[in-house]
């Protein structure tokens, strides 16, 4: 059976491969995959095809990866995710004819069908929705700087507070609970810290709520937090976190819709995942 083409009667459908790059640690106590993950399996389980995960140590590892399934014909297409500029997994799906769909922007997929969940709007809602509350200086703490969805959601973050006359301020982490911890402290030893602080996900919330506890500062009265992802951790914690809320497997069933369209022959450009919203909780309040 060619990649790509349907499955004939007694034969096995090829799944559908997605690399990700992770620490196993972060990848086993991170749910935005997970999720993602069972909404692509929601649409593509009915057509005969699973969904094949590579949790890897590198980059480079995703191209062998990606290099090898193609040659094995081990996978009909692949998603991309995390994806960077000049991504060079895009140019090697495209070289090698693998069916791709990407998770970004479309700036940065180079004409790969792609699934975009509008982060520049999902972070000026945030911003504008602490500068509604009273805050005027802000943090971020952003993902791996090199992510071009970590550079878009920082540029939105600066442009916002540039608009809207605030104080950002800017650090980053690795995704896992300890570096949004550290990230945490960091932004509060600093000059004028900020009086509300989003995270570029849901675990370095966390982090950050769990040092702001050790340190003995007040959420929300002292600072606000915010984090993105909306996830059952940001609902269970204490105080329960602000969220910027996607339902993210819905937006893994519309590259599950993406992925079957492509592999159905046809050639899909843009999807946008449905709008981001700002989840008021007990983590954020108004300056008094």
């Amino acid at each position: 059976m060619v990649s790509g083409d349907e499955p004939r009667q007694g034969e096995v459908a090829l799944p559908i491969g997605l690399t990700l790059v992770r620490a196993s640690e972060i990848y086993g106590a991170e749910p935005w995959f997970h999720e993602l993950t069972a909404g692509i399996d929601q649409v593509v389980r009915p057509l005969g095809r699973s969904v094949l995960l590579r949790v890897l140590a590198t980059r480079e590892d995703e191209l062998v990866w990606l290099r090898q399934w193609h040659e094995r014909r081990a996978v009909a297409g692949v998603v991309l995710v995390d994806l960077i500029d000049d991504d060079p997994r895009v140019a090697l799906v495209k070289s090698l004819g693998l069916p791709a769909v990407a998770v970004s922007s479309p700036i940065v997929s180079d004409g790969l069908p792609t699934v975009w969940t509008n982060d520049d709007a999902g972070m000026r809602t945030a911003v504008r929705s602490l500068h509604d509350l009273g805050h005027h200086v802000i943090g971020l703490v952003g993902g791996p700087g090199q992510l071009a969805h970590s550079v878009t959601r920082r540029e939105a973050f600066l442009e916002a507070s540039g608009e809207l006359g605030l104080t950002p301020r800017t650090t980053s982490g690795d995704y896992s609970e300890e570096s949004g911890a550290s990230a945490f402290a960091a932004l509060l030893h600093g000059d004028e810290p900020p009086t509300a602080i989003v995270f570029d996900n849901d675990l370095m919330a966390l982090g950050g709520l769990a040092e702001a506890k050790r340190l003995g500062v007040d959420v929300p009265a002292d600072v606000s937090l915010v984090a993105w992802d909306d996830s059952a951790l940001c609902q269970l914690s204490e105080p329960p976190l602000s969220a910027l809320s996607h339902d993210v497997q819905r937006i893994g069933g519309i590259v599950g819709e993406a992925v079957a369209a492509v592999l159905a022959g046809g050639s899909p450009s843009v999807f946008e995942a449905p709008a981001i919203e700002f989840v008021a909780r007990a983590s954020s309040g108004p300056m008094d």
